[in-house]
């Protein structure tokens, strides 16, 4: 019963963590732009959140550090905690933040959809993934990289009319559309620069996981780096002292969830989960976070669906899963290679003797 238990868990334990994953970041970001509207910094919402998660998994790191003999940090591992930093929460989360601002948690879902296309041209930059043209599943893959990125565009450049929007101003969206269309192209731009920085740090993650294979260790300095990073970068960009000033209960409830969702819990599971399986399998998971994200924006902030949107998250995902299927393919056939090896290798002896 044990036995046949533990690979089971090891199957679902990684799903259900990156399910949990999805969910809890799309309540964040609807958290942080509903704060966001209420006049929260961007740049202060991330600096705070990610500074009070870094307290919060003081405690651990000081006591994982007491109790466990781990490998010396070198020269080189610090260096690498401290890019993992710069990339994973200073500039993703800084652009994160900011284009979400200028647009919705709904964009932000459907363009992090992105990230397991790019994920995949990384890994194989990087050499985790193999890549052979003549291969189906290879040109299913590239296929779907194409059509993902096709996909981004028809939502950067197209809004299109809004849809199911039950509000009775549709002169004034007329007025504010024209001054609010270069603030979504803005907002589109910069979440697909951090669906850039989010793949390249699932594939940097990885490997810095695998040369040192400390989690805690790992997940708290690049926190607390990230957090150093991202306080330099807003006290050289808001000169403005009033906006570190907290004024209501919504700013609050945002850094909280985020600081304890965001830096202790995700980063962790994050961590594990690219240890356990690889960059591959945790981008996989991003088309979830696209129908929660509409829901909770039409429910929670009044956001408004359009056309271009759902046109282009509908591509986005024909791409992804065309990516994800000429991945599954090359497992099938790893796994047949592997059972034709240990076949061929049991029959071996008998042909000797």
């Amino acid at each position: 019963m044990g036995g046949g238990m533990r690979p089971f868990m090891e199957k679902v334990l990684p799903f259900a963590a990156m399910v949990l994953v999805e969910c809890g970041e799309v309540w964040m970001i609807t958290l942080g732009k509903a704060a966001m509207n209420e006049g929260l910094s961007s740049f202060v919402y991330v600096v705070y959140y990610n500074a009070l998660g870094t307290v919060l998994l003081l405690p651990n790191f000081i006591i994982h550090s007491c109790r466990n003999n781990r490998p010396p940090l070198t020269l080189s591992v610090f260096s690498k905690l401290f890019g993992l930093g710069l990339l994973g929460i200073c500039l993703l989360q800084v652009c994160a933040y900011t284009g979400i601002s200028y647009s919705s948690p709904t964009l932000a879902a459907a363009l992090g959809n992105l990230i397991p296309a790019f994920t995949f041209l990384f890994a194989i930059i990087f050499r985790m993934e193999k890549f052979d043209i003549m291969k189906p599943s290879s040109q299913a893959k590239a296929l779907g990289t194409v059509v993902a990125i096709t996909g981004a565009f028809v939502m950067t450049f197209y809004q299109g009319p809004p849809l199911f929007n039950t509000i009775h101003d549709l002169d004034l969206n007329k007025i504010i559309l024209s001054s609010e269309k270069s603030k979504w192209i803005l907002g589109s731009l910069l979440i697909t620069i951090t669906c850039i920085c989010s793949s390249s740090w699932n594939v940097f993650q990885t490997a810095t996981v695998k040369e040192y294979p400390d989690e805690v260790t790992v997940v708290f300095l690049f926190c607390c780096f990230g957090t150093i990073q991202c306080a330099i970068f807003t006290l050289v960009f808001e000169r403005n002292t009033d906006v570190w000033i907290l004024d209501n209960t919504t700013e609050w409830v945002s850094i909280i969830f985020a600081a304890i969702f965001g830096t202790a819990l995700r980063n962790s599971l994050i961590t594990w989960c690219l240890r356990k399986k690889g960059p591959v399998f945790v981008s996989m998971f991003k088309p979830i976070s696209m129908v929660i994200a509409v829901i909770m924006g039409i429910m929670f902030l009044g956001d408004v669906l359009h056309l271009g949107s759902v046109i282009g998250a509908v591509v986005i995902a024909l791409g992804v899963y065309a990516v994800l299927y000429g991945q599954s393919k090359d497992r099938n056939l790893m796994v047949n290679d592997i059972s034709r090896l240990e076949s061929s290798t049991e029959n071996t002896p008998l042909l000797r003797k």
